[in-house]
C-alpha cells in the first residue's frame, strides 16, 4: 500500500508539473489569441470579455503571415533534406570507421550547438557577403544547414554504428552489390534515424530566429521574425499569441510523430535478430 500510494503521489506530481509547465501556457496562448480586437482583456477581468477568431482573420489578411509561413516551411523542408544529404557520408565515417582523432572530430562537430545564435548569425552573414551570396533564401538555407548539421550527424552516426558487421559481410559474401547492401542491410537500420533527423532539423529550422532575422530582414520574413516583432517594440500580446500557436502547434504534432517513429522502430532491424 505504501508503494502504491507513493506511485500515485509521483504520478499526481508529474501531472501537476506538466499542467503548469505545458498545458497552462498553451491554454493562455489560446485565450489570448481569441481576444476580440474590439474588447480589451485587462485587469481585473479573469477571462476575456469576448472570444472570437477575428484576430486570426485580421492577421491573415493584413500582415505578411501567409508569405512568412510559406518561407518558413519551404526553408525547413529544404534545410532538412540538404542537411540529411550532407550528413550521410560523414555519419557513415563516424559510425563505421575507426581513425585517429575521431573523438576530437565528434566533439568539434558539436560546436555550432553551443555558440550563441546571434554570434553565429553575425559572422555567418559577413561570410556570405564575402563569398558574394546575396540571395536571402539561399543564405538562410546554407546557414540553417550548417547550424543544424550536428543534430543529423549525431543521430545518423549512432544509427550507422548499430548495424551489425556480420550482416554486411554475409550480404557481400552472397554477391550483393553496394547498393543492395545499403538497401537490405543499412537502410532498415538507419530508417528511424533518417526520419528522426529530418523531423528534428525541420522543427529547429522552423523555430530558428537569429539567422533568419539578420540575413533575411526586412525583405525575407519567417514566422519567428514576425513573432519577435510582436514581442519587441510593438508588443501586441494577442497577435503574438496567434503567431506563437501557428509556430508551436505543428511542431508539437511533429514531436509526437517522432516519438511514435522511435517507439515503433523494430530493434531487430538494427541488431539483426529475429
Amino acid at each position: 500500500m505504501k508503494r502504491a500510494s507513493l506511485d500515485r503521489i509521483l504520478v499526481i506530481a508529474l501531472f501537476s508539473v506538466c499542467l503548469v509547465w505545458l498545458i497552462l501556457p498553451l491554454a493562455l496562448a489560446v485565450m489570448w489569441s481569441m481576444v476580440d480586437p474590439d474588447y480589451v482583456w485587462s485587469y481585473p477581468d479573469l477571462f476575456p470579455k469576448v472570444l472570437s477568431f477575428k484576430r486570426w482573420g485580421l492577421l491573415w489578411e493584413t500582415t505578411t503571415l501567409k508569405q512568412s509561413m510559406a518561407n518558413s516551411y519551404l526553408l525547413a523542408i529544404s534545410a532538412a533534406f540538404t542537411t540529411l544529404l550532407l550528413s550521410l557520408p560523414t555519419s557513415y565515417a563516424l559510425g563505421r570507421m575507426h581513425f585517429r582523432g575521431k573523438a576530437v572530430v565528434q566533439t568539434l562537430i558539436l560546436l555550432p550547438m553551443v555558440i550563441p545564435g546571434f554570434v553565429t548569425a553575425i559572422f555567418f552573414s559577413s561570410l556570405l557577403f564575402s563569398l558574394g551570396i546575396y540571395s536571402k533564401f539561399l543564405g538562410i538555407l546554407i546557414g540553417h544547414s550548417v547550424l543544424l548539421l550536428p543534430y543529423a550527424l549525431r543521430i545518423l552516426s549512432v544509427s550507422f554504428a548499430q548495424v551489425r558487421q556480420d550482416l554486411i559481410d554475409a550480404a557481400r559474401d552472397m554477391g550483393a552489390s553496394r547498393f543492395t547492401v545499403f538497401r537490405v542491410v543499412f537502410f532498415p537500420a538507419i530508417k528511424p534515424g533518417i526520419l528522426a533527423s529530418l523531423i528534428i532539423v525541420f522543427i529547429y529550422s522552423i523555430e530558428e530566429f537569429a539567422l533568419s532575422f539578420i540575413i533575411g530582414s526586412p525583405e525575407f520574413t519567417t514566422v519567428p521574425t514576425i513573432l519577435y516583432s510582436y514581442l519587441g517594440y510593438q508588443f501586441i500580446r494577442p497577435n503574438a499569441a496567434v503567431v506563437s500557436l501557428i509556430l508551436v502547434v505543428p511542431n508539437i504534432f511533429l514531436m509526437l510523430v517522432l516519438e511514435r517513429v522511435l517507439k515503433v522502430a523494430n530493434p531487430a532491424t538494427i541488431v539483426g535478430k529475429g
